[in-house]
């Protein structure tokens, strides 16, 4: 596993001597552009004005961080939510205290040359490059199911899938959604997509059961931050956009936010939407043979969220049956 050490400019200067007798926290987060509570944050010195000092840890995906996590390497994790289904089958020591967002754009997107794209049974028979064992495969396999068709699944690394499908040794991708804008530009007029399923992707934090119990002091003060630019991100969207491209250094745009934006339904909240798809997407994976587990009840997912630090600080965020 690769770790990037270097924290962030942002984090740096929230982390001014002031913070002698503030309590440590190591937060997995790579700049992004479906978080603007942290960037709001650090924007604004709230997790500083909080007295929590946040050291930002960048890894290549969400799911590295989520094993540096497990491996006692950091207090906090983002990530989506499918690498929790896996490690609730594997049982491992984890909580989930929060959902910053929820992507609704998921697409196949299409190489016009290979025949129209209007609807799911047009996928029928066709090669669809996607990275396999992941939510991304997870959701082309259920847009397929409820079409009721078959296709020649093939399995690719993520930057891989763009060149492919302009080559066409695939006819259509499932890649992340990071990945759109450059599938759009490479196409150019041959690019098509289809969007389908209901399936939404999850952003979550993710943290070590000492900081729900031994450390809940400073993660309650770390979500109270996050609660408090939360507010400030629905109040005036405008500035949050901007504090995520000053964040993303210009790898995207306000203009190209925006749009994307419109896909995203950005809001902390913890509800029974995100366990019901961990526990679905945890019978997918069995149902895959990836792993060898135990099924899971959707009460034993259930197990795995703790949602009294963000009731403490953000009440009407909860909406728990459990």
């Amino acid at each position: 596993m690769t770790v990037f050490k270097t924290l962030a400019l942002t984090a740096t200067l929230a982390l001014a001597p002031s913070f002698a007798s503030a309590e440590e926290l190591v937060f997995a987060w790579s700049p992004n552009p479906q978080t603007p509570q942290v960037d709001v944050a650090l924007a604004q010195g709230y997790f500083e004005e909080a007295g929590v000092d946040v050291s930002l840890v960048s890894f290549a995906s969400g799911r590295e961080g989520f094993e540096a996590l497990l491996g006692g390497q950091v207090d906090v994790a983002f990530m989506a939510e499918f690498p929790a289904a896996t490690g609730a089958l594997t049982g491992q020591p984890f909580r989930i205290v929060g959902d910053l967002a929820r992507y609704t754009g998921s697409r196949v997107i299409g190489n016009a040359e290979a025949g129209p794209l209007e609807s799911a049974a047009d996928l029928a028979g066709r090669r669809i490059g996607t990275t396999i064992g992941t939510n991304v495969h997870y959701f082309l396999d259920g847009l397929l199911s409820e079409a009721g068709i078959e296709a020649e699944i093939i399995s690719a690394a993520p930057p891989d899938l763009v060149p492919a499908v302009e080559r066409g040794d695939v006819d259509a991708i499932v890649a992340f959604p990071t990945f759109y804008a450059a599938a759009e530009e490479t196409l150019g007029d041959s690019y098509t997509e289809l969007r389908g399923s209901d399936y939404q992707v999850h952003y979550i934090l993710a943290t070590t059961p000492e900081m729900t119990e031994a450390k809940r002091g400073t993660l309650e003060a770390f979500i109270g931050a996050l609660a408090k630019a939360d507010a400030d991100v629905a109040a005036d969207p405008d500035m949050a956009m901007e504090a995520v491209a000053a964040s993303m250094s210009g790898a995207m745009s306000v203009a190209e936010l925006e749009a994307m934006w419109r896909d995203v339904d950005i809001g902390l909240t913890l509800d029974d939407d995100l366990t019901d798809l961990i526990t679905a997407e945890a019978g997918w994976i069995l149902d895959q043979g990836v792993i060898r587990a135990e099924p899971l009840s959707r009460d034993a997912v259930a197990a795995f969220v703790a949602p009294g630090p963000l009731e403490a600080v953000a009440p009407e965020a909860v909406s728990l049956a459990n």
